[in-house]
């Protein structure tokens, strides 16, 4: 639908809008420089920490009613706990979560309890839960053993040119899976000092079930995976004592080198929270320094409400750099826009953050990634405060296309470094992945012990989208066939109605942003079918109020680019990707305009409930609390920018 663009979309109303959220955003800047908001997972994170304290009889009472009061609040009306904001009933985090509730004191026959355990075992109870889930649930003695994938320790062992091989896996999997197996080798068994056990979640009795690895399965892959699960079992209880040694010591070795301080194991909750409980397992002291960081770790993601009566949750990790590289985009775009008093204000901000986020560039360590690319220097970002191991090439675009913006000369070495790994961190098929390169083995994803089918860091559009725009913004035309291999794998990646798929948001509309940010910055013709063919499909999804919005259940087959309310950040996604594509004077964009200003709210922000990323499609999503403010400010800035003009082009990458 278009419309005659309304006043709105220009003058002094939409300076005024920019100069607030400017304000609220730059209010927001920590003393050091750099931007960090809450970043929100699903019931499981909390549950899983509430349930780690009961296994390490570490039991915080106060600390735990606050988490407590957060499951209650964010239980869905189908009386389970869903994946994201109004989401479907999820099992798995449903079992954890009133494992966790029964765990704090709540009685089963309270309303809530009894909901939530009505609809466990209507969906099949608890022995239909996920992998990760049965896994906790042996390690408190509720299941045996053998009701986990059978996926022995010795795989630490397994040489990096067979098929199967933890450098065959993700980051994120490498360290979650390391010290899981390690555990399930040991098997030890929670304290548990309440001895609170869920029986009542269990349609079978436990140990009488024989089937835990059954269908349905995603593909043919599945049933034969099941078959070899059932033929390798007999043979995993054969394996003798010392080798089983000697391969936890190997899981060791793994993970003491990445345990990144205060930051923890790969700087994400579930690598954390095992080898907290690794370290146990295996007699450490808790005093030992290792073992102390490593339970530092994990409660340094908890977030605090103010008030005796408030509320708490574990986050699955913190987002300093990204949130940091994102805000000071926008700064930097409403101090172009709006200028005059505030452009020195901006430039302030925006070089204290340059000089935070100038260090945090890995330099020295050369982390995993190396395996497939030896003799790459490194020369990322993290995603954290601190993940040398495991820098990332969408964190490292972003930077660096900030630095760039701000001093190009000055960031010159910087700028270097970072071009040449990310150049070197492309995949053979001319995409990039987050972490890996030609992490792509998707057989992988169809084992039993993968049955959340992430176990893999594949080329993504939107990720390649910020690697593009990267490059191209840096403008060395020795860099242009490596650009346009990243052009074909989009123009191959392109779904049939016009949009791309988006990795880490949600979902089409943030991938098709993406992509057309690239494109425009790799100078591709605004009448490029692929550009045209993404523009119609924009506009196609605008909402009667001018605004966007996506649903987190496109992910899980809901049709693309819709949701029941428009919402802040999809409708900034949208409205930058439709500049990015030459339409700065479409109706389309005016309205959108007009949507972001009319919804800002009295201190200058947006609001906005629903979650806006993913980490594992169908399996694990998030809510970024900085994404409301970023992007609104950007766009409306953005447009402004482009009005004030005498061309129709977005200068930048980003």
């Amino acid at each position: 639908m278009t419309t005659t663009p309304r006043s709105p979309a220009a003058g002094e109303r939409l300076d005024e809008t920019i100069r607030r959220a400017q304000a609220a955003l730059g209010a927001r800047q920590r003393d050091d420089g750099h931007w960090v908001f809450e970043l929100e997972a699903d019931a499981t994170i909390p549950s899983e920490y509430i349930l780690l304290e009961h296994y390490l009889d570490r039991i915080d009472t106060a600390l735990q009613e606050r988490l407590a009061r957060y499951l209650r609040r964010i239980q869905g009306e189908h009386g389970g706990w869903p994946l994201y904001y109004k989401g479907r009933f999820d099992l798995s985090a449903t079992v954890k979560a009133y494992y966790a509730l029964k765990a704090v004191g709540d009685d089963i026959d309270a309303p809530h309890m009894a909901r939530a355990r009505a609809a466990i075992l209507e969906a099949g109870g608890a022995e239909r839960a996920n992998v990760f889930t049965r896994f906790q649930l042996a390690l408190f003695g509720e299941i045996p053993w053998r009701g986990t994938p059978c996926m022995p320790v010795e795989v630490v062992f397994f040489p990096k040119w067979f098929f199967f091989n933890i450098w065959n896996m993700a980051y994120w999997s490498r360290t979650v899976v390391v010290p899981l197996l390690a555990l399930a080798a040991m098997r030890p068994r929670a304290r548990n000092p309440r001895g609170v056990h869920v029986p009542e979640l269990f349609r079978d009795d436990p140990w009488r079930i024989t089937d835990w690895t059954r269908g349905p399965y995603r593909s043919a892959w599945g049933p034969v995976f099941a078959r070899l699960d059932a033929f390798i079992r007999p043979i995993e209880a054969q394996i003798p004592g010392w080798l089983r040694r000697r391969a936890i010591r190997r899981a060791r070795s793994f993970i003491e080198p990445r345990l990144n301080g205060v930051d923890g194991l790969g700087a994400i909750y579930p690598a954390m929270a095992n080898s907290v409980m690794f370290f146990d397992a295996i007699g450490m002291s808790p005093e030992d320094p290792r073992a102390e960081t490593a339970w530092e770790s994990v409660r340094a993601l908890l977030v605090n409400s103010d008030g005796d009566d408030g509320e708490a949750y574990c986050q699955p990790c913190v987002s300093p750099v990204w949130d940091t590289g994102l805000a000071s985009h926008a700064m930097a775009e409403a101090g172009a826009a709006v200028g005059g008093g505030m452009q020195a204000e901006t430039a302030r901000r925006l070089e204290k953050a340059a000089a935070w986020l100038r260090p945090k560039q890995i330099l020295d360590v050369v982390g995993d990634w190396a395996v497939r690319r030896p003799g790459l220097q490194p020369g990322g970002w993290a995603f954290q405060y601190n993940n040398p191991h495991y820098p990332d090439v969408d964190d490292t675009a972003v930077v660096a296309m900030l630095l760039h913006r701000h001093d190009p000369a000055g960031n010159a070495e910087a700028l270097e470094r970072a071009r040449h790994w990310v150049i070197g961190m492309q995949s053979s098929n001319g995409g990039w992945g987050a972490f890996d390169i030609d992490n792509d083995h998707d057989v992988l994803n169809h084992i039993p012990f993968a049955d959340h089918g992430a176990l893999l860091d594949p080329p993504t559009a939107d990720v390649t989208a910020r690697c593009l725009s990267m490059l191209a913004q840096l403008g060395h035309p020795e860099d242009r066939p490596t650009i346009e291999r990243g052009i074909a794998y989009l123009r191959r990646e392109q779904e049939a109605d016009g949009s791309w798929f988006g990795r880490w948001g949600t979902n089409y509309i943030y991938g098709t942003w993406s992509v057309l940010c690239a494109l425009n910055a790799a100078g591709i013709a605004e009448d490029d079918p692929m550009v045209s063919r993404a523009v119609e499909w924009l506009i196609s999804i605008q909402r009667e109020d001018g605004g966007w919005g996506e649903d987190c259940a496109t992910f899980e087959g809901a049709a693309p680019g819709r949701y029941t309310e428009s919402l802040p950040s999809q409708t900034a996604w949208a409205v930058i990707g439709l500049m990015a594509a030459g339409r700065r004077d479409h109706p389309s964009v005016a309205r959108g305009i007009d949507y972001l200003t009319a919804t800002q709210d009295e201190n200058g922000e947006w609001q906005e409930q629903p979650y806006n990323a993913v980490g594992f499609p169908r399996v694990f999503y998030l809510r970024y609390h900085g994404y409301r403010l970023f992007f609104p400010l950007l766009a409306l800035s953005r447009f402004k920018t482009l009005q004030q003009s005498n061309t129709k082009r977005v200068p930048f990458g980003f």
